[in-house]
């Protein structure tokens, strides 16, 4: 399930070298290894254990598996061999050709590579049979430790292996990033894009090769140039097209990596070629300029070497980029760095990010096309100050990524389809409601909600206050997400669901009773009808007192006013301690009742004698309640049922539950300097959960 609580401040991105330790001992690599050496054992990841959990969750091996540690398979084992490169990603029989694209990569930029793939592992002295790995998730950086038993049949390593049989890097990395996100099996699919994130925290681009920009190549040059990693891919139009060959040896529904791009000299012009590769390590391109054609015998040997021209079955090939954009469908490009991203590398861009959640009953809204839910969604406001250098508007990317869901598969977790929309902002800094979505347009929004893990684009707006609305298409759909904000010039990013304030209006002072109006002496005839000679009422009296009364009111719904509630409500306004409400104070929340009944009824929109969840957070505001999304969502777990439904007994007990905490966090605070620096939020968090 989504929603652990995170603070949503806006956080700059976390430093490589920073990388958290995620062993379930709480142990880092280094002493998990130094542990095992001291006893002169090889280490065995109860994490991630050689059985069959650690491959599948929807499926029985079809082969028998044999887990084997390097040493059990060849006689030498390296960690690496002559430098770990692309001709070291072979696939196996798992469908995560996207990885392997992603990993061939990521071997071009050495010191990427060294951040992901740690080097100083081996199979040499000191050896413990343990490695780790580090990938980004999120916005932070996770070290992840693993074992080096692999599965295997035959003494064949069974999914990802290098060309040299004696080399285990490529392997490793793909067991730890099996581990990461819960098995092998959940590897199958994906998005190169999303692992080439996960190796550099970077920000990534999609394009449409047919609809790409007249200066594509440029673009792809620039990419490959400053480090960024490159992967390409032909749509199919049906499953059965998915890994079928073209009758110019290309694969369809395949990811590949593109490895070069550069200009050649052929009678006398200048052709443009790119370097695609395909991850298998075999099946290449049979096209023009492919490995065997005839156009390579008008290149000098010289030229060749520069272009690194092999006539190898080794899944890399050159071809023509007029004959790319022919046959290749889409390009996904990773920027490593916020700062390569523009034309100029020296100009740094800012960058935050803020964590979220989409809770169904509260913060899961879904798109504009659900008016009545879609104000719900978490809001985020943006402040574009400084125009872009020598232009009148600010460049600025929005990467918005669901999280977890490859992890989540195993519980029948898909990918959602996600957006979002950017709205201009009033002046005011609250949560906009309803009516601003239906008057106003956006400004800019995602070019579409689709089901890929992260939606990226970037856009070029006016200085100015923004709201960044960010959404899963339908409503009710829950899912933790991340917002990354990359802007090129110093930009201001403000949570628009994130204070918590209390505005209560002080009780009026009890009226004596000389002074009573005639209401008011009807008022206290009736209630010593109820409470008796004594003058005060008990839980039970109010609790009769209460469903009489609210029993005749036809346009709300609720089995009845439990005794549990009537207690509450003692405890909030019993101010002489006896448990027992006194005519002043029956009074006092008499007239709440009347105020709260009003909000009620004023925010049952559809008339229904209940009110949806996804109006609460407008009627605690009218009650004096601003809350963070945090608090929302805890709320409406508690208090609504499961067609986001609050009847009134809920919505009489949640009223009473805040404003006790409110008083009691106000006497402490006032009258006790230990809890000056109390925050509100923290406390109100653990009212409501007692």
């Amino acid at each position: 399930m989504p929603y652990t609580y995170r603070d949503s401040r806006p956080r700059s991105p976390p430093l490589p070298q920073s990388a958290q330790a995620t062993h379930s001992s709480g142990q880092t690599y280094e002493e998990l290894k130094r542990q095992c050496q001291q006893r002169g054992t090889l280490f065995e990841d109860c994490d991630f254990p050689a059985n069959c959990s650690s491959l599948f969750y929807s499926e029985k091996p079809s082969i028998p598996f044999v887990w084997k540690r390097p040493g059990e398979i060849v006689k030498d084992p390296e960690f690496v061999v002559g430098g770990a490169t692309r001709t070291d990603i072979c696939q196996g029989d798992l469908g995560d050709c996207w990885l392997l694209a992603a990993i061939a990569s990521l071997t071009l930029n050495e010191n990427t590579l060294a951040r992901v793939v740690p080097q100083d592992q081996n199979f040499g002295p000191g050896y413990a049979g343990i490695f780790h790995f580090q990938f980004w998730q999120h916005n932070e950086w996770l070290d992840i430790v693993i074992d080096d038993r692999l599965p295997t049949f035959k003494d064949r390593l069974v999914f990802l292996h290098s060309a040299e049989h004696n080399e285990f890097w490529s392997a490793l990395l793909e067991k730890a990033y099996a581990k990461l996100n819960g098995s092998y099996e959940a590897l199958k699919g994906g998005s190169t894009l999303e692992a080439m994130e996960d190796f550099t925290g970077g920000v990534g681009e999609m394009y449409d090769v047919k609809q790409a920009p007249d200066n594509f190549y440029e673009i792809l040059g620039k990419a490959l140039k400053r480090g960024s990693m490159v992967g390409c891919s032909i749509d199919t139009t049906s499953a059965a097209e998915s890994e079928a060959r073209t009758p110019f040896g290309l694969i369809k529904g395949h990811a590949y990596s593109v490895t070069g791009i550069d200009e050649v000299t052929y009678q006398g012009r200048k052709v443009q070629l790119i370097r695609p590769r395909n991850p298998w390590g075999q099946v290449e391109w049979n096209g023009r300029w492919s490995d065997n054609s005839p156009e390579w015998k008008a290149v000098s040997p010289s030229e060749q070497k520069r272009l690194c021209q092999t006539a190898l079955d080794d899944g890399e090939f050159w071809m023509t980029f007029e004959d790319f954009k022919t046959h290749f469908d889409k390009v996904e490009i990773c920027n490593l760095t916020p700062d390569a991203l523009g034309d100029n590398a020296t100009n740094k861009w800012e960058v935050t990010v803020h964590q979220g959640s989409w809770v169904r009953g509260s913060t899961a809204g879904g798109c504009r096309n659900f008016l009545d839910t879609f104000w719900t969604n978490p809001q985020i406001k943006l402040r574009l100050t400084e125009k872009d250098d020598g232009k009148d508007e600010c460049t600025f990317i929005a990467a918005l990524m669901q999280k977890n869901r490859r992890k989540l598969r195993k519980l029948g977790a898909e990918m959602l389809t996600i957006g979002y929309a950017i709205y201009e902002s009033p002046s005011k800094d609250e949560h906009l409601n309803k009516d601003f979505f239906r008057y106003h347009p956006s400004k800019a929004r995602s070019k579409t909600y689709i089901n890929l893990r992260e939606v990226s684009d970037q856009f070029r707006l006016p200085p100015g206050e923004y709201v960044l609305v960010p959404t899963t298409f339908e409503p009710h759909q829950e899912a933790d997400f991340c917002l990354r904000i990359f802007s090129e010039k110093k930009a201001i990013t403000q949570d628009m669901d994130g204070n918590v304030d209390i505005d209560l209006p002080e009780p009026p002072k009890p009226t004596p009773p000389q002074e009573e109006t005639e209401e008011e002496k009807q008022f206290r005839a009736l209630f010593k009808q109820v409470a008796g000679e004594d003058m005060e009422i008990t839980a039970e009296e109010l609790e009769y007192v209460l469903n009489a009364v609210l029993k005749k009111a036809k346009d709300i719904k609720f089995d009845k006013v439990c005794l549990m509630t009537c207690r509450n409500i003692i405890s909030l306004m019993d101010s002489t301690g006896n448990g027992k409400l006194e005519f002043n104070e029956f009074k006092i929340f008499w007239d709440k009742l009347k105020k709260w009944l009003s909000i009620y009824l004023h925010f049952d929109s559809d008339k229904t004698g209940t009110m949806s969840s996804y109006e609460l957070r407008s009627a605690l505001k009218a009650a004096g309640f601003q809350l963070n999304n945090y608090l929302l969502q805890l709320i409406v777990l508690r208090y609504s049922n499961d067609q986001y439904e609050i009847d009134f007994d809920d919505f009489l007990n949640c009223l009473i539950r805040l404003e006790n905490a409110s008083r009691v966090f106000l006497e402490l605070t006032m009258k006790n300097r230990e809890f000056i620096n109390l925050n509100i939020n923290e406390f109100i968090t653990l009212a409501m959960n007692i």
